[in-house]
Parts: C-alpha cells; sequence; structure tokens
C-alpha cells in the first residue's frame, strides 16, 4: 500500500507518497491523487491511503523547512528510469542546496557528455519527486529560473529558502 500526507509549507501543501518508507512520490500539490496518478501502474495497483504521520520523510520536510537544508538528503527515495535516467537522478540529489547548475554541467555530473544537457532536461521534467530530487537547483544556461512542473513560484521560493537567489 502506498501512503500518503500532505504538509503545509510556505510554497504551497506538499504531497508525500511512500511504500515501506521509501519516498516514491512528492509534489507540491494538496491532492495525494495527482502524484498517486503520475506512479507506474504496478505501484498504483497497491493502492493509495492518507496517513497522518509518514514518519522520517515528513520529519525531514519539516526540518528542511525549519532551516536544515540537507534534510532531504538522507531519505530513501526511488523512482523509475533507465540506466541513464537513474545516473541523472543520482547527480540531481548530489547538488548541494544553496547551489545552482546547468543543464549541461548535471549531464557532466551524471558521467555523460555535456551535450546531453537535452536528457539532463528530460529527467529534470519527468522527475516524480520534488524537492528530494532537486530539479528545482537546475537553471537555464540563458538566464532566469526556466520552467518547473510546479510553477516557477514554488521553484523561485526553494532557492530563495535555500539562499540560491535573492
Amino acid at each position: 500500500m502506498i501512503e500518503a500526507q500532505v504538509l503545509p509549507t510556505p510554497a504551497g501543501p506538499l504531497a508525500l507518497l511512500a511504500r515501506e518508507g521509501v519516498v516514491v512520490a512528492a509534489g507540491f500539490t494538496a491532492d495525494p491523487q495527482r502524484m498517486f496518478a503520475r506512479l507506474s501502474p504496478a505501484l498504483q495497483a497497491e493502492g493509495l491511503t492518507r496517513v497522518d504521520d509518514l514518519g522520517e520523510p515528513a520529519q525531514a520536510v519539516r526540518d528542511y523547512l525549519d532551516g536544515d537544508l540537507v534534510a532531504l538528503d538522507a531519505v530513501a527515495v526511488e523512482q523509475p528510469g533507465t540506466p541513464t535516467r537513474q545516473r541523472l537522478l543520482r547527480a540531481l540529489r548530489e547538488v548541494p542546496a544553496g547551489v545552482t547548475i546547468g543543464y549541461a554541467e548535471l549531464a557532466e555530473r551524471a558521467g555523460l557528455p555535456r551535450t546531453a544537457a537535452r536528457a539532463a532536461g528530460g529527467a529534470c521534467a519527468q522527475n516524480l519527486i520534488a524537492p528530494f530530487v532537486p530539479c528545482h537547483r537546475i537553471l537555464p544556461a540563458g538566464g532566469g529560473l526556466g520552467g518547473y512542473y510546479y510553477g516557477t513560484p514554488v521553484k523561485r521560493w526553494l532557492l530563495a529558502h535555500e539562499r540560491a537567489i535573492g
């Protein structure tokens, strides 16, 4: 069974979905069903139930919001993807709070050529576990914030919270 909890944040409600303590989806929505619908059919077949407290993942979010910017890093996460996608997602998790990089640098950090920036962008666009897998820390080479699945105001808030932008 997939368990869900919604936590209030200054950027809006954050839905967390976990399976046996491992976060399988997280996103800025008040409706966990929105995140559940993005999961694989195999995970969806397990069903979804709301709980009052997911334990460690929920506490990590509260700690992050209280200023412990590395709190999310220790939480176990799991999402599907090809070996290349998995390398990109691991590289994303290694970008520290307060730091932003471009897509080409993300590709390079994943052991891919800088020309794999498009693949890096795809990994960010399909990331199911924001902000635990911090795609908000990736900015376009041309400047600005770029896009974000949950909207640029959420991305701006996360970066300002992490002191990556003023």
